[in-house]
């Protein structure tokens, strides 16, 4: 084989106008040049092997970055990395140590790969130290299950590209965290790490794709199997059959496989023992029947108009809306809210719930009809006033979120709506053909709900069915969990919510005994007239290699998303420890392969970021975003409703929030720091720059020691000096003040509240940058 080694390019000047995060380059020299997936689908469980290929076409040693996706459910559990005749295997390390291991290795000339999760669907992959003309291979091995649609179909999805997320906020000062192309903000602290470059429309295709799965229905009735965007081949033998992608697609949408079953059992419990046998992983799965009686409901639709749902997405977004609209009842109130940078209402509906009479979703229909799509994707506000108008407890209350999901601050959404969410049951529907399935998901967990994803027109239809089982009355609420001669360990089922049942679509549940592999499960609960209902399943011992990664996967979920929204302070610690222990990547987790020989003389390796392609039928999408950019940076207020409109802004959201489209930069730098011109201040700078440096060194049981005993004659005095230099030394004396309140006996929580606002007071004084927490933390 022969490879060409092109010279090192000087590095090109930006482009304006290239798109969303746009790199121009030649098709030789990019570093990724193949994908292949290999699926073997057991059941309702899937063996994944991701191989990916990089090579350095350059003359110097290369670091190559990507930022690429993975099913959310899915499970990483090994990799591997294959260079030089040489294979490592990655081990998985808290992902700090792992970064370290990793830059030292570079540092020191060796190969070596990390990949770590940034959010459940985004992941990044870095391999460094590649010699010229070398390639290097990555395989990653992952556990992922089949989520039901339907009592009669499951979904094996495959994403292949992250796409251009909406990233609210101010943009931060410091280091980025990241190679993408935008800005971290206060919103979204890690934006630069889920932003990849993307390459414009018409670029010749960089990469070569191979898709293939194996599909064993392993007794289950299968009945059809459906390829949903992709042309594919399908070969047979027996109950067997192997799927394969046709030659030269391109990585811009989801790869979806949809499986048909005949109807079969409504309930069904499999025991998976370890090898140790002192533990194993239960599996439960109910198939509800039935119909549930009716009762009154009040519904909120928050549509997302914004840019990126341009052109079907908006078309197919307007129809779901308007048939939700049509299976609203007399007794139903409801509302409609669609957003862009602003929330607007059908007209003459008000700004409470509206009756569901023939009138009033006439006027919502109407209303749905004129909607295009434009402006930045700003979620919190119309979610947030959803959750307001949902406010009485007496009635069964019901958010659907009709949206592509491209948002960058999904933590921030959950942390805010995870509290105003009790009593509400949230169901999702995602339109896009490279879904933020990863977002959508988490926030229907949270809100006991469901999540329903489109991908094209045509299967609308068949997802609104779907749709108007999940709103309908659930046909059991206060789902609780039983156990019959089976010790379930406590704290570990997941998902950890159970919410509702719904008639026709399934509920599977997770979770972890001890002891000997027998007994049963039942789940209970009480239909809407009060009537208790029960479903019971006995166990049956199975050997699926994957039951337990699939839930460790699962659990681990659930502890991030409580992490996200506040949770205890040993979250941390424990989603680390399961990580650890059983081996799956999570986001506190990176694997990392080093190989032990040198390669390289140790100095810094050429670093290529590799861009991404625009997602299907997102190119019209980014003209539309870029012309709605322009327009708002023009506009006298940002959130200016359209000429005609009449639009009303939600209250306040508690972060700020950006007219900026997706991925883009904000035009805008640092928040400005106050101005001093005064020379005198710089000793009063420097001594205060020494006094914070010790002090970011005491141990939290010192703390109000310090803050009393050290801290406070230090601002004393240095305000007293100031104000006889008549300088400014207000922030320095408000502190000293607080600090005069405090008392030895303070409990801890005052003392920690005291102790961040001093480090930040004097930050800003000494006009020092505050050193970025790790992006993958929440702040303190």
């Amino acid at each position: 084989m022969t490879v060409r080694i092109l010279p090192l390019p000087e590095t090109e000047p930006p482009v304006s106008d290239r798109g969303l995060g746009a790199l121009s380059t030649d098709k030789g020299n990019l570093p990724l040049d193949s994908v292949d997936v290999h699926a073997s689908i057991t059941g309702l469980a899937a063996g994944i092997e991701v191989v990916q290929g990089f090579r350095n076409p350059f003359d110097t040693p290369l670091e190559a970055t990507y930022i690429f996706p993975l099913p959310d459910r899915a499970a990483v559990i090994a990799l591997r990395m294959e260079a030089a005749d040489r294979v490592i295997e990655g081990t998985l390390k808290e992902r700090a140590e792992a970064r370290q291991d990793y830059d030292a290795a570079i540092a020191a000339g060796q190969r070596a790969a990390i990949a770590e999760e940034d959010r459940p669907d985004v992941f990044t992959m870095r391999v460094g130290n590649i010699l010229p003309g070398e390639r290097v291979t990555i395989r990653l091995t992952l556990d992922q299950p089949l989520p039901h649609e339907s009592a009669s179909s499951a979904t094996f999805r495959f994403p292949l590209v992250v796409a251009p997320r909406y990233i609210p906020g101010a943009p931060l000062d410091g280091e980025r965290a990241g190679s993408g192309v935008a800005d971290d903000t206060d919103a979204v602290p890690d934006a630069s790490r889920i932003s990849p470059p993307v390459l414009l429309p018409g670029f010749p295709n960089p990469v070569r794709l191979s898709i293939t799965a194996d599909i064993d229905p392993a007794g289950l009735p299968l009945t059809e199997i459906r390829s949903a965007l992709h042309v594919v081949s399908e070969e047979g033998t027996g109950e067997r059959t192997t799927v394969r992608l046709q030659p030269g697609e391109r990585l811009d949408r989801d790869f979806i496989l949809r499986l048909g079953f005949a109807p079969h059992e409504t309930a069904a419990l499999s025991l998976v023992p370890d090898e140790s046998e002192e533990e194993g992983t239960f599996n439960l799965t109910v198939l509800p029947s039935g119909d549930a009686r009716p009762s009154p409901r009040d519904v909120v639709l928050v549509l997302d108009r914004s840019g990126s749902m341009h052109g079907w997405k908006m078309v197919a977004a307007r129809r779901a809306a308007a048939r939700i609209v049509d299976t609203l009842r007399g007794e139903d109130r409801f509302a409609v809210l669609s957003f862009d940078n602003v929330i607007e209402r059908p007209r003459d509906l008000g700004t409470g719930l509206a009756d569901g009479t023939d009138r009033n979703r006439f006027r919502a229909v109407e209303h749905l009809a004129t909607l295009d799509a434009r402006g930045g994707t700003e979620m919190l506000a119309p979610l947030d006033e959803g959750c307001r108008l949902l406010a009485d407890s007496a009635r069964d209350r019901v958010l659907v979120l009709i949206t592509d999901g491209q948002v960058g601050n999904e933590d921030q959404l959950l942390a805010h709506l995870e509290p105003r969410l009790h009593g509400v049951r949230v169901h999702t529907v995602g339109i896009d053909q490279a879904v933020n399935a990863g977002f959508l998901n988490r926030l229907a967990s949270i809100g006991r709900g469901r999540s329903e994803f489109v991908e094209s027109e045509d299967r609308l239809d068949e997802a609104m069915e779907h749709i108007h089982h999940r709103i309908a009355a659930p046909l059991a609420t206060g789902l609780t969990l039983h156990v019959d001669g089976l010790e379930v360990i406590p704290g570990s089922v997941a998902p950890a919510r159970l919410g509702a049942l719904f008639p026709g679509v399934p509920l599977v549940i997770a979770g972890r005994f001890r002891g000997s592999p027998s007994g049963a499960l039942s789940v209970r609960g009480t239909t809407s007239d009060g009537t208790p209902w029960e479903q019971h399943a006995t166990g049956i011992v199975s050997t699926s290699r994957a039951a337990t990664s699939i839930w460790v996967r699962a659990h681990l979920r659930d502890l991030e998303d409580r992490y996200a929204v506040g949770g205890a302070d040993d979250l941390e610690q424990r989603i680390v420890q399961t990580s650890l222990r059983f081996g799956v990547l999570c986001r506190f987790t990176a694997f990392v392969a080093v190989d032990s020989r040198v390669a390289t003389d140790g100095q810094t390796p050429h670093q290529v970021v590799q861009p991404v392609e625009s997602p299907r039928g997102w190119a019209t999408a980014a003209a539309a975003l870029r012309a709605a950019h322009a327009a708002f940076s023009a506009a006298p207020a940002p959130f200016a409703p359209p000429p005609g409109a009449s639009p009303k802004r939600a209250g306040s959201p508690p972060a700020p929030a950006s007219g900026r489209p997706l991925g883009t930069p904000a035009g805008r730098g640092p928040t400005p720091r106050r101005a001093r011109s005064v020379p005198a201040l710089t000793g009063f700078q420097t001594e205060l720059s020494n006094v914070l440096d010790r002090l970011r060194q005491i141990p939290a049981d010192q703390r109000v020691h310090h803050l009393l005993d050290e801290l406070l004659p230090i601002l004393d005095s240095i305000v007293q000096r100031m104000e006889a230099e008549y300088l400014d030394a207000t922030p320095l004396a408000t502190l000293r003040d607080d600090l005069r309140r405090l008392q030895p006996t303070s409990d801890q929580n005052t003392i920690n509240d005291q102790w961040t606002r001093a480090l930040e007071v004097l930050t800003d004084f000494t006009e020092e940058t505050p050193p970025r927490r790790p992006f993958w933390k929440r702040p303190k």
